[in-house]
């Protein structure tokens, strides 16, 4: 049964990745979402245009400490969003601006090399999935001998009990770690309109 459902693992996997390379994506993307490599700040912000003063502000100690704080994933969006109208209180548009700039300055390369490493995630998974069929290829093919070594098939199958609870393991956290650009995607949209909220 354990090698009927890793069967249909494989074969989800290859289905995906040749639909993938067939409509023109990265067919080392191993996610249902799309790859998208980088945000675009006009994406995620309908406030001014960032000029040099709001980017030379948002390298200021004040607000890269906010963005710092804003930028983690365990401050509650709540929290973050209190924070952000208490900043607005006493800050002029620029500000709020370079605010912007700064969280997305750090969110956006943070979320980029989550994605290069998803890619790799993909590929180790691709390669697994062709030793595990090498080892189901090689026990066959001792199986039929004319006088099979037991011992070294009972090593190999080990070895494919191993390799395929890795790959089984590793695709079931496969949906968590795709998720992950999303969140972080949703987090920038959430605290541009936070921040919007306060322009004057």
């Amino acid at each position: 049964m354990r090698y009927l459902v890793l069967a249909l693992c494989l074969a989800v996997t290859a289905t995906a990745t040749a639909a993938r390379a067939e409509s023109g994506t990265d067919p080392d993307w191993p996610c249902v979402q799309r790859k998208q490599p980088h945000l675009s700040l006009g994406q995620m912000w309908s406030g001014p245009e960032p000029d040099e003063t709001a980017r030379e502000l948002a390298r200021t100690p004040e607000i890269a400490a906010l963005a710092d704080r804003l930028e983690q994933r365990r401050l509650p969006l709540a929290e973050a969003e209190a924070e952000i109208a208490e900043f607005a209180k006493s800050a002029d548009n620029r500000q709020l601006t370079a605010l912007m700039v700064a969280i997305f300055d750090r969110i956006d390369p943070h979320r980029a090399a989550l994605i290069a490493g998803i890619a790799r995630y993909g590929n180790k998974q691709v390669d697994l999935a062709k030793r595990i069929q090498g080892h189901r290829d090689k026990m066959e093919t001792m199986q039929k001998a004319e006088a099979p070594d037991f011992d070294a098939i009972d090593a190999e199958e080990q070895q494919l009990d191993w390799d395929t609870r890795i790959f089984q393991d590793r695709q079931q956290a496969l949906t968590y770690v795709c998720e992950t650009p999303v969140i972080l995607e949703q987090r920038v949209f959430a605290l541009a309109r936070a921040i919007a909220a306060g322009l004057q």
